[in-house]
């Protein structure tokens, strides 16, 4: 018991600390916030939300890998992927509450918290500054997302290769190559081929 009380005690500082960077909410308001979180594991393969339904949750992700990807009539896309410390939700679904044009899939056992679209509008009855934390918090995702585009459409194949490599050379253990070349924007051949090349 008392260790199971421990784990949910750091799991709770760990949300105040996700809140706090995402969010800029006051600390004397983090926990009221926080307790609005529920505790969520996903085994590899389930989905987080399915391309055509509304994304009904935000959450963040203290363990495990998901991937956020889209499907053609002839292959699939993978857009990101969400590691340790990421917050995850379909951002124009969960606010618009519109269907995902997104998968996300969990490519490993995942250990969430996540918060419901319900509960998730109770926060202004705690936060009076909610508006503008929210608006400026929509706004830094987006431009987060341009930032994220417009870096990898100027540079090289294999700047783009190095730039996730150095930042996270983890993934590069832990998720199929294929995934990451999608996410790179090259063929799998291609990543395979600068990977040679760095090696030797």
């Amino acid at each position: 018991m008392r260790i199971f009380e421990e784990s949910m005690r750091k799991n709770r500082a760990m949300i105040e600390t996700y809140l706090q960077k995402y969010f800029r909410i006051p600390s004397e308001e983090i926990a009221q916030v926080a307790s609005l979180f529920r505790e969520e594991k996903l085994q590899k393969g389930d989905f987080f939300v399915k391309k055509g339904r509304q994304c009904r949750k935000l959450g963040f992700l203290l363990e495990g890998y998901l991937r956020f990807y889209f499907t053609t009539e002839t292959k699939e896309i993978t857009h990101w992927i969400f590691w340790q410390g990421h917050l995850v939700t379909d951002v124009s679904s969960f606010y618009l509450q519109t269907p995902s044009k997104w998968h996300v899939q969990a490519l490993t056992d995942c250990h969430l918290y996540t918060i419901n679209y319900d509960d998730y509008q109770k926060i202004n009855q705690f936060v009076p500054s909610w508006g503008q934390i929210n608006q400026t918090f929509i706004v830094k995702c987006f431009s987060g997302l341009e930032n994220r585009i417009f870096t990898f459409l100027s540079m090289s194949a294999e700047e783009r290769y190095q730039y996730l490599f150095d930042a996270h050379k983890e993934l590069f253990q832990y998720i199929p190559l294929n995934y990451l070349a999608s996410m790179l924007g090259i063929t799998p051949e291609t990543l395979s081929r600068i990977r040679k090349k760095r090696i030797s």
